[in-house]
């Protein structure tokens, strides 16, 4: 043996700025249930929200839904909107100040006399400086008029300044609120090449999560935005285009072991019309949601009450289909059995969370191990 305690001391001195810098960057995945979509309303049109449900079994009803479950059903009529967002950008457009302002005081009152979903909020406008003002007046004012919990959405981000300015903002409503530091999160739209690729070459996204300090909680991409803006003609604009693919890829590799979790966009072939139009727009849909898990997307957006049934289906069948196989490699893995596969502990840690997702978001109620252990896994 050629190294003291003295050598060993050394090599942590050299290494304590790094190591604290890997607890602050990457303290891991964020504890907790995480929504499985996210759906935008338009501020004036919030009113219709409770009745998204009952429109999705009417649509399952009415046009012969190719994947019947009674646990979508059940789903639907209890909690048919797991992550709502209050739409005050381009869902809702762009209206004179004093009928924005009546919009935000009547969406405050529709949010507290509920029924509310598990996770809500609000997207503002962009920070872009044509918008700037109105979206910092309709934050101010929501929060004077709702006083629980909720998320802000920040879209059309281009550069590290605007989610420094978010920060700042965030930091003044707190004190002028009176609000815990760090009680006001925001999440973070991937809407322009900018937010993934800068100038100077290098990968804005990781920049943007920096830049907020701990206050980012995800990323969301916007499918026909970011479309639009590399390019991309209007009738091949797709959450598959090899564009999306390339942006999502380096917005997961930005965000791994973060905390900062990650949404899928959108498709904009809605389920309406002649039955066999919804049908076929359903099938493109499930289609897409699966392949969006498939690749480590666990959440996206939904535009239409009747896209949930197709949601949820894809979603259910996604843990489904996967839930035996992750039960025994778990269960040979913590019990050290010789397997097939040669499963490490970073493995483990996935299995584990690909059932808690599975549990969380309703596909079964038995995942073969006690939640407790499952989170100690994860």
């Amino acid at each position: 043996m050629r190294l003291s305690d003295f050598d060993y001391s050394e090599i942590d001195g050299r290494l304590a700025a790094h190591d604290a810098f890997l607890r602050s960057r990457y303290p891991g995945e964020r504890a907790g249930r995480q929504p499985i979509h996210t759906v935008y309303i338009p501020a004036d049109k919030l009113s219709a929200y409770p009745d998204w449900g009952a429109e999705a079994l009417r649509a399952m009803d009415e046009n012969d839904f190719p994947w019947p479950d009674p646990t979508i059903r059940a789903k639907l009529e209890l909690e048919p909107v797991e992550d709502l967002r209050v739409d005050f950008e381009d869902g809702y457009g762009v209206r004179d100040d004093d009928q924005e302002d009546a919009a935000v005081r009547s969406a405050a009152t529709i949010l507290a006399a509920g029924p509310k979903p598990p996770f809500l909020g609000i997207r503002i406008k962009s920070l872009e400086a044509a918008t700037r003002r109105r979206s910092l007046r309709t934050l101010d004012l929501f929060l004077d008029s709702y006083q629980e919990l909720f998320t802000i959405t920040l879209p059309k981000v281009s550069g590290t300044d605007q989610v420094r300015a978010m920060v700042a903002l965030c930091e003044k409503l707190e004190r002028g609120y009176g609000l815990s530091e760090g009680t006001l999160t925001f999440e973070i739209q991937i809407e322009l090449p900018s937010a993934v690729l800068a100038a100077d070459g290098t990968a804005t996204v990781a920049r943007l999560i920096t830049a907020a300090g701990g206050r980012c909680t995800g990323l969301h991409y916007g499918t026909y935005d970011y479309s639009a803006a590399a390019g991309v003609a209007a009738a091949y604009q797709s959450m598959e285009h090899p564009a999306a693919d390339y942006a999502k890829a380096v917005m997961q590799a930005a965000a791994a072991q973060t905390g900062v979790r990650l949404s899928d966009g959108s498709t904009n072939v809605l389920p309406v019309g002649p039955a066999a139009a919804v049908r076929d727009a359903w099938r493109l849909h499930h289609r897409l949601v699966r392949r969006s898990l498939e690749r480590g997307f666990y959440q996206g957006w939904d535009l239409h009450p009747a896209q949930l049934p197709s949601r949820y289906a894809a979603t259910y069948q996604f843990f489904r289909d996967g839930r035996d196989v992750a039960i025994e490699r778990l269960h040979r893995y913590v019990h050290r059995q010789d397997s097939g596969i040669a499963d490490e502990p970073a493995t483990a840690r996935a299995l584990a969370g690909y059932l808690l997702r599975g549990l969380d978001c309703g596909a079964f109620d038995d995942a073969g191990f006690p939640r407790a252990e499952l989170t100690q896994l994860a």
